[in-house]
């Protein structure tokens, strides 16, 4: 059985030296500050869910995935789902950020003719497949790790899914059979906001207790602070447990970073017209000069 303890070789691009946590900071914060202008005006964008799983963005594409920019297709590089599709234009950002596509591309999102769109899909560049249709993301990510197994590749795969998506039993399954199947090559990401678009998610359909539900199928669980870096950086850096799949529940805040948005429904889908533009990226600004000093 493959499994990601064994030495990988680095993919081709992957940098030889880590970005700092400092730097790692200043990254998840420029990339919030590009989904306000992305939501500003025009379509707007889903903002809260956005904003909410910028530093595990950041933490996997700046410090734990072999990826290269200049070859996304490469076969040895690690695979990325975003099964909550509609975080797409936090995606964008940070596909900008690490140089997949250019932050000018940012500009044309929701415009007529773009490849920016509502959900990602795969006409843009590190893109690995369409998603939006929730549910998904975890079942392909199986898929993808049986595959990479049954070939002998020591590729990892990460699949970010939202707390309100695992109420689709889809997920379950999927869940039930990476247990079953022993995939240590599956890293699964709740980003855990407890928010969906009609409340919280434990008014809705409650999902605690989560990390004891994905040990029952076999899973190694970590709990932690969604927006500290360290803390994610640790928990994906930690070697999985030989035969069992991973899930990192990390807890977020929707809308994090914008006061006025913070932990509400209201941020699911927002356009920000210039003066919450304006609004938005001072208390961005005063946040991050805060977690300096």
């Amino acid at each position: 059985m493959s499994s990601l303890l064994a030495p990988r070789t680095p993919a081709p691009g992957t940098p030889s030296a880590r970005w700092s946590t400092r730097q790692l900071e200043d990254h998840a914060h420029h990339i919030r500050e590009l989904i306000v202008e992305m939501c500003t005006g025009g379509e707007g964008g889903h903002v809260g869910g956005s904003l909410s799983l910028v530093d595990i963005l950041v933490t996997l594409y700046f410090d734990t995935m072999r990826i290269d920019p200049e070859r996304p297709e490469d076969p040895a590089r690690d695979l990325f789902i975003l099964s909550k599709g509609h975080g797409a234009i936090g995606l964008y950002a940070t596909l900008a950020a690490r140089g997949f596509i250019t932050e000018e591309q940012l500009a044309t999102y929701g415009k007529p003719g773009s490849l920016l769109s509502a959900h990602p899909t795969r006409k843009v560049s590190g893109v690995e497949m369409p998603t939006g249709s929730l549910g998904h993301g975890l079942p392909l990510g199986v898929g993808f790790a049986l595959s990479a197994r049954l070939k002998g590749s020591d590729r990892a795969h990460y699949v970010v899914t939202g707390d309100g998506e695992l109420q689709e039993g889809s997920n379950w399954e999927a869940a039930m059979a990476a247990g079953a199947k022993g995939l240590d090559n599956l890293v699964a990401i709740v980003d855990r906001n407890g928010m969906q678009i009609t409340g919280t998610t434990e008014q809705v359909l409650g999902l605690d207790p989560l990390a004891a539900r994905f040990r029952a199928f076999g899973w190694t669980a970590h709990e932690i602070d969604g927006h500290h870096i360290g803390e994610l950086r640790a928990a994906l850096r930690t070697p999985p447990v030989p035969g069992r799949p991973t899930v990192i529940i990390a807890n977020t805040v929707k809308g994090r970073g914008i006061p006025f948005i913070e932990g509400q429904t209201r941020s699911h889908y927002a356009r920000l017209g210039e003066p919450q533009k304006k609004r938005a990226l001072s208390a961005l600004r005063r946040g991050r000069r805060k977690e300096i000093s």
